[in-house]
C-alpha cells in the first residue's frame, strides 16, 4: 500500500539507499515475495519492473542501484575488498541497472557491509553511473562529529567519478555536533559555487531512525551479523562493548549522540521473539518490562536482531538552517508503510511532507509556501533527471496535488500514534488520474516505473 505517501501528496518517490530491489542473486533473494499465490523472482531491474507493472501501482517509483546491494551480490556481507575481477563484476551490475533505467547509484556508508567499501571502490562504481548521466546518492559515512570529512569524501567521489552528488538526510547528530550543521551547509555551498552539482535533503524531525545494532561499532560485524550476534550473550564481551560505547567518541557512536541516556532511545519495532511490551517504550523503560537493567536489555534486544529505534539526536535549529538553504529538498527516508502491518514506525513515513508546510511554513515561517513547494516538486524532479515533471505547465506530466495550506497537517507522532495518516490532501492526480478524490482514496493504479533516459 502506498497510502502513507499518497496522503502526504506525494506522487513520486525514489527507492534505494544502499540496498535496492536489484541486482539480486539466489543468495540475496533467498526468501522471495509471494503475491496472489505467485512466487516472484528476478535478477535485474528490467525483470523487476515488468513484475511491478504487471501488478500495477498507484504512485510513480524511481530506482537507483544500491552499491550495498551490488556488494552483497558479489562479495557477501563480510569486510573484504574486491579483487580486480570482482570489481569488474560489480561495475557490470551497475551498468546493467543503469541500462534498465536507474537514475544513479546509492550508498549507506554507516551500515555493514557498505562501511567496508573504500572511497576508491565507490569512485569506480559511481563512474559507471556517470557514463549514463547518473547521480551519486549517499547516506554518508558519518553524520555527527566527522560530518565535514564525510561531505568531503562525497565531494571527492563526485569529482573523481564525474557525477553529481546528492546527500541523503543531512544532519549533525549529537548535541556537541549540532553547530556543525552551519559548517556543513557552507561546505556544500562552497562546492556549488566552485561549479560542482551538489544537493541534499532532510526530514523534518529531530529523532532519526536506525537499527539498535548500530549502537555498536560496525567493525564487530565484519565477519557477518549472525556470527557476531551469536557471541553477544557473553557477559565479558558485553562489559567490553559497554566500555567502548561509553568512552570511545571516534565513530558514529549513537549512545553518545543521545546524551548517554537510554531514555532518549525509543523502540519502534521488534521481532516476534521479543516481548511486544517493549515497543513504543524507551530502552530504559523496556528494561523494566524485561526485568533487567538498561544495558543488559540493550544487549538482549540487539542479539534478538531486527529491533528498530528512534534516537533523540538532533535539534530544531539545524532543521531551520537546512530549510533555508535553497539546495535542500525534503525526504521521508521511508518506504511506503501499511499501518496494518506494523505496530509502530518513524512518523516521517506518514507525515514528513505535510509537516514541512504545517510547522515550518505556516507555524514557524522558516520558508515560504512557494519555496517549500519548489523543494518538493521541481527541484526534486530535476535532481532525478526528469524534465517533464515537477511544474504545472502544458505538456508536463499531470502529477498534481490540491490542498488547503490551512488544513494540511501531519498527525503521526512518535510512539503509539506513529502510523496516523496525514490530513488535508483533497485531490491527488498521478499521471492525470485521480488517486485521491475529495479526500478519499480511489482504486486507480496509474503509477509508473520512471526510467532515466540513457544519454
Amino acid at each position: 500500500s502506498a497510502e502513507s505517501k499518497l496522503r502526504q501528496g506525494i506522487t513520486t518517490y525514489l527507492s534505494g539507499e544502499g540496498s535496492s530491489a536489484a541486482p539480486q542473486s539466489e543468495a540475496t533473494l533467498s526468501n522471495p515475495p509471494v503475491v496472489d499465490g505467485d512466487t516472484l523472482r528476478w535478477r535485474r531491474y528490467s525483470e523487476y519492473f515488468a513484475i511491478m507493472e504487471q501488478h500495477g501501482i498507484p504512485i510513480n517509483v524511481v530506482h537507483d542501484v544500491g552499491l550495498t546491494q551490488v556488494r552483497r551480490v558479489v562479495l557477501g556481507n563480510e569486510d573484504v575488498a574486491p579483487t580486480p575481477e570482482q570489481l569488474e563484476e560489480m561495475k557490470a551490475l551497475v551498468s546493467e541497472g543503469m541500462e534498465d533505467g536507474a537514475v544513479g547509484v546509492s550508498t549507506s556508508l554507516i551500515y555493514p557491509p557498505a562501511i567496508y567499501a573504500s572511497t576508491e571502490e565507490l569512485i569506480a562504481l559511481s563512474a559507471v553511473a556517470g557514463e549514463y548521466g547518473g547521480v551519486y546518492f549517499t547516506h554518508m559515512r558519518n553524520e555527527s562529529h566527522a560530518v565535514l570529512e564525510a561531505i568531503r569524501e562525497a565531494l571527492t567521489i563526485g569529482e573523481g567519478a564525474g557525477v553529481p552528488v546528492h546527500i541523503y538526510h543531512l544532519k549533525a547528530a549529537g548535541q556537541r555536533n549540532w553547530p556543525l550543521m552551519d559548517e556543513a551547509l557552507a561546505l556544500i555551498d562552497s562546492a556549488r559555487t566552485a561549479g560542482m552539482d551538489v544537493t541534499a535533503d532532510i526530514y523534518p524531525y529531530i529523532r532519526n531512525g536506525i537499527g539498535l545494532g548500530s549502537f555498536l561499532h560496525p567493525r564487530h560485524y565484519a565477519r557477518g551479523t549472525g556470527a557476531f550476534l551469536a557471541t553477544l550473550g557473553d557477559p565479558d564481551l558485553r562489559a567490553r562493548l559497554r566500555e567502548e560505547v561509553e568512552t570511545d567518541p571516534d565513530w558514529e557512536n549513537w549512545y553518545q549522540h543521545v546524551g548517554m541516556d537510554w531514555n532518549n532511545v525509543l523502540i519502534v519495532s521488534a521481532p516476534a521473539s521479543v516481548d511486544p511490551g517493549v515497543v513504543n517504550r524507551s530502552v530504559a523503560e523496556a528494561a523494566e518490562v524485561l526485568g533487567t537493567d538498561p544495558w543488559n536489555a540493550f544487549f538482549d534486544l540487539v542479539q534478538a536482531g531486527g529491533v528498530s529505534v528512534n534516537p533523540l539526536s538532533m535539534n530544531e535549529e539545524q532543521k531551520w538552517a537546512a530549510l533555508r538553504a535553497p539546495f535542500v529538498m525534503i525526504d521521508t527516508d521511508a518506504s511506503p508503510v501499511n499501518p496494518a502491518s506494523v505496530s509502530s514506525t518513524h512518523p516521517r513515513a506518514f507525515g514528513a511532507f505535510p509537516r514541512v508546510i504545517a510547522k515550518y511554513v505556516m507555524e514557524d515561517g522558516v520558508i515560504t509556501l512557494e519555496e517549500a513547494v519548489r523543494r518538493m516538486t521541481s527541484l526534486a524532479a530535476r535532481r532525478l533527471g526528469f524534465e517533464d515533471r515537477g511544474t504545472v505547465e502544458p505538456g508536463m506530466a499531470a502529477d498534481l496535488v490540491v490542498f488547503d495550506p490551512a488544513r494540511l497537517r501531519d498527525r503521526a507522532e512518535f510512539g503509539a500514534n506513529a502510523t496516523l495518516q496525514s490530513e488535508g490532501v483533497d485531490y491527488l492526480f498521478v499521471n492525470g488520474e485521480l488517486v485521491i478524490d475529495d479526500g478519499e482514496l480511489t482504486d486507480a493504479q496509474p503509477g509508473r516505473l520512471l526510467r532515466r533516459t540513457v544519454r
